[in-house]
């Protein structure tokens, strides 16, 4: 599979590390709004073919699959302009700014009959599978804990509304994330909320608390002016498991008891690359079988995501680009 990487900053620099050592997998262009910038990238990272705009990339008949890195407020332009080219799409989360241009997307996926998923690396993880083999040993779900932090404030992408900025699109996606990845069966029956809003009137630190069908509850904290623990807890009516990093797994534990509960099981979770693999090559099998989505975060969960998302945004009334 060629890949083409659309947006040359941090993020793609990290997966094309690793791309390069996937088997069967090649990037073979990239693309960034200056040709110098490309060029650079191009050259740090033995990339054959560069490009100083998207649309060169696009047009490039070798590029099966490409990668969007840029920010999320541009990602509904930059996922047309692929799907308009005929390419396959894999593109960073937050996928759109909200539900409306996500349901764009996967529209214009059907009609041109192309693969499209959202590259959010929790989903796709292994560590998501055993998660859920744990929580399958603490009894029922009374309650889940997730919180993420860091200081992004410096960073224009978090700043500025009209870049999609605000905690939650850029870090609150991924407690939710966790969340709705361990309380799968149960429907969200209430969500209540709190943020702390900017000068830019944008969120910065939120609190979300969902209520289940089921009778648990799910408290969510995301903080983009400082860092957090950024651990994961799931009650069970028999123990609970402890994630030591929602966002990048290293370290999972089972406690065992209602009292006095006793860790029984610590596993340590390693990557053969960094991480960043598992969505791609994911990604790969489902282009090869001839499905259009991936089963680890199909468009119905982006959909309904981003779905929450906007509903939070409206509560906060905290607006962004084109909203």
């Amino acid at each position: 599979m060629n890949i083409g990487i659309l947006g040359c900053g941090h993020i793609a620099k990290k997966v094309v590390g690793m791309l390069v050592s996937l088997e069967g997998v090649e990037v073979v262009a990239c693309a960034a709004r200056s040709l110098e910038k490309a060029k650079e990238f191009a050259k740090e990272l033995s990339i054959p073919h560069f490009y100083g705009s998207y649309e060169e990339l696009v047009q490039d008949d070798n590029v099966e699959l490409v990668y969007i890195t840029t920010i999320h407020s541009l990602h509904l332009e930059h996922m047309l302009l692929c799907l308009e080219h005929g390419k396959n799409v894999i593109c960073e989360k937050a996928f759109t700014i909200n539900e409306k241009e996500a349901r764009i997307v996967f529209d214009k996926a059907k009609e041109k009959n192309l693969f499209v998923c959202e590259a959010i690396w929790t989903r796709y993880q292994p560590a998501r599978r055993m998660i859920d083999d744990l929580v399958g040993r603490i009894g029922k779900i009374q309650s889940i804990e997730a919180c993420l932090g860091y200081n992004l404030m410096h960073k224009e992408r978090v700043r500025r509304a009209d870049m999609g900025g605000g905690a939650l699109l850029d870090i609150g996606v991924y407690p939710i994330n966790f969340v709705l990845m361990v309380q799968n069966k149960a429907e969200i029956v209430d969500v209540s909320s709190v943020c702390i809003k900017s000068e830019e009137d944008v969120d910065i630190r939120d609190e979300i608390l969902f209520s289940f069908s089921d009778g648990s509850t799910a408290h969510m904290k995301c903080d983009a002016e400082a860092d957090c623990k950024n651990d994961g807890i799931i009650q069970g009516s028999l123990g609970r498991v402890e994630v030591d990093n929602i966002n990048n797994p290293t370290e999972v534990r089972l406690y065992l008891g209602n009292t006095n509960p006793v860790l029984v099981e610590k596993y340590e979770i390693t990557h053969s690359f960094n991480g960043y693999e598992y969505e791609f090559l994911e990604a790969k099998r489902a282009i090869k079988e001839g499905r259009k989505e991936c089963e680890s975060m199909p468009w119905s969960e982006t959909i309904r995501v981003m779905g929450l998302m906007d509903n939070l945004r409206s509560d906060w009334n905290v607006k962004l680009k084109n909203e």
